[in-house]
């Protein structure tokens, strides 16, 4: 069948916009899931051609993927300190960008926690409580810290459940595993959790800062396309979504510690 002249250009076009259309595999904190979901929608409405994915673990398992060899183009770190690792030894092609500070609260989804506080975590009728593993996971690493710092890890230790990730110590909670736990403010913005009832802000004073940070790495060292996307992440849409989430702002007062919604 010949092809009239109509039908090559459209045919032109279409290998052109193809051969244009590019995509990025972010490695994602779980933190970051509801707040990254939305920006990458709003994104994809401005580069509907691109493809961008998102795969969500715990940052302490990304840091040692990337170095072996892993296929993302961006990491974002809920520890801004394993960026700069990869960046000094030579995995990163970019500069550490700082995109946020995040907190940790308690949550129960069956009882009131916004009355609680960690001392409450040593009632006797609270057997089990997630947090995510400190080994690999920021937000476990600090609510290690501020159970330490409350003079309360040796009580509670033997009470304690790790989940992978935050999402995963989330969902021990969620689906009545744990009593309570300690998770991201972030997470709070899911309905299926805010409905349950209040949070308890941990007082930052009992912990390091959750202070975040992305590169791009050195396998996307020619790819456009996550170029974009870091600049885009330094749009006021993007942090008007972090702020939403409950994340503080580099260069912006955190807000002020407070019971209830965010």
């Amino acid at each position: 069948m010949k092809l009239t002249g109509t039908c090559l250009f459209v045919c032109s076009m279409l290998l052109s916009i193809s051969a244009m259309a590019e995509k990025i595999t972010i490695a994602g904190a779980s933190d970051l899931k509801f707040a990254m979901d939305e920006i990458v929608t709003a994104f994809k409405k401005d580069h509907p051609t691109d493809a961008v994915e998102v795969v969500y673990g715990s940052s302490g398992n990304f840091n040692t993927q990337i170095q072996q060899g892993a296929p993302y183009d961006l990491f974002f770190s809920a520890d801004i300190g394993f960026p700069r690792e990869l960046a000094r030894n030579g995995f990163a092609a970019s500069g550490v960008t700082p995109y946020a500070i995040g907190r940790i609260v308690l949550w129960s989804g069956s009882r009131d926690a916004s009355k609680m506080t960690l001392k409450s975590l040593t009632d006797p009728k609270i057997t089990r409580i997630a947090i995510a593993n400190p080994k690999h996971a920021p937000y476990g690493k600090r609510a290690e810290e501020a159970l330490r710092a409350s003079g309360l890890w040796e009580k509670v230790q033997p009470k304690l459940v790790y989940g992978e990730t935050i999402v995963q110590a989330a969902q021990f909670v969620q689906t009545g595993n744990a009593q309570v736990g300690i998770i991201a403010l972030s997470l709070m913005a899911n309905p299926e959790l805010s409905k349950k009832g209040g949070y308890w802000m941990v007082p930052e004073k009992l912990h390091e800062p959750l202070e975040q940070g992305f590169i791009i790495t050195k396998r996307a060292e020619g790819n456009a396309l996550a170029k974009v996307f870091a600049d885009y992440m330094n749009s006021k849409p993007v942090r008007a979504v972090m702020t939403k989430y409950g994340f503080a702002l580099p260069g912006e007062v955190a807000g002020k510690t407070k019971t209830g919604q965010p």
